[in-house]
């Protein structure tokens, strides 16, 4: 496939709007889209939901009248009348990051000479509501793991499947991997020896990553025992027909594992990150250390984890100060 059009989705289907004119996308987001993927490294979910970005912008523009006219010739009453028009259509949150998304996209045409102007910078968003990230306790953690077992004692799921949910659950709390990070691990990139793992992370940015002890046994009781291939460029989590498995199909057995624990089937294989980053807060972790762990690029990111340790500084406070 030529590259100008490596990035040019397919929007027809079912229940979906008619996609775009083939010579805008080639002109306006087709460049964009390979800046974004192959010179800033974004992941292919941020190129997605920034293409829809654009086209939502677009959609909007073309019926406003105003991409006839030029986009800079966008008026901040215009801009304004976008973001209170897409209002009706996406939550606050997903609105900021359409319109972060549209600043990229504006920015880039701006260094390339074809936008005077940015008309997305310093737009008037809504305020986003605080969110406590979900994470489950260390005692439904425990009854999360144990369903694999459950489910082989019983007879009622195939070995080497239950023990390769549990392997992806595991590294999930175990490593506090991103779902993308747990399917794209490679047996090369593990060092069984001392625990670790070398990650791919956003931005292709890699780090380290302990593993814990229990993650590693089930990895090489999965490698020994069930693996079809073990090369280093072998995939650790396979489908039965030895294919890398998929974030969804992580994401649709992770729910299987819920329902059997009777927890909420909403939580999704990120809530085992937040869960991670959680419990080594509460123990004790320095709080730039889970940062690092993470791979978060700003501590501000990590720091929203520290509401579930106030009950143990109140704790520590009452033991230690003479006024407490």
């Amino acid at each position: 496939m030529p590259r100008s059009e490596r990035y040019v989705a397919k929007d027809e289907g079912a229940g979906r709007r008619p996609a775009l004119p083939t010579e805008v996308v080639a002109e306006w987001w087709t460049p964009v889209a390979e800046h974004l993927a192959l010179e800033r490294r974004c992941s292919a979910y941020t190129v997605r939901n920034y293409r829809q970005a654009f086209e939502d912008f677009w959609r909007w523009a073309q019926t406003a009248g105003v991409w006839a006219r030029g986009v800079d010739a966008l008026e901040v009453r215009e801009v304004r009348d976008f973001v209170i028009e897409a209002r009706g259509r996406f939550d606050r949150r997903t609105l900021h990051n359409h319109v972060s998304g549209l600043r990229t996209w504006a920015k880039f045409w701006q260094r390339r000479g074809k936008l005077i102007r940015n008309p997305f910078v310093g737009v008037p968003l809504p305020k986003l509501e605080k969110r406590l990230p979900q994470f489950l306790t260390e005692e439904q953690m425990q009854r999360l793991l144990r369903g694999p077992q459950r489910l082989i004692e019983n007879e009622s799921e195939r070995p080497e499947i239950a023990w390769r949910d549990r392997l992806a659950m595991e590294l999930l709390y175990g490593g506090g991997l991103r779902v993308s990070e747990v399917v794209g691990l490679n047996y090369g990139a593990v060092d069984v020896a001392n625990g670790v793992a070398r990650v791919v992370g956003k931005g292709r940015k890699e780090r380290m990553c302990p593993l814990g002890r229990v993650a590693v046994a089930v990895l090489v009781k999965v490698r020994d025992t069930y693996a079809k291939k073990v090369g280093p460029d072998d995939p650790v989590l396979t489908n039965p027909n030895g294919a890398r498995m998929t974030v969804r199909a992580v994401q649709l057995q992770l729910k299987k594992y819920l329902a059997l624990a009777e927890l909420p089937l909403e939580l999704t294989p990120h809530k085992l990150r937040h869960s991670y980053a959680t419990h080594l807060l509460n123990a004790g972790a320095d709080l730039r250390l889970v940062q690092e762990l993470l791979g978060h690029a700003q501590l501000t990111t990590t720091q929203v984890y520290t509401h579930v340790s106030v009950a143990r500084l109140r704790e520590i406070y009452a033991k230690a100060h003479p006024r407490a």
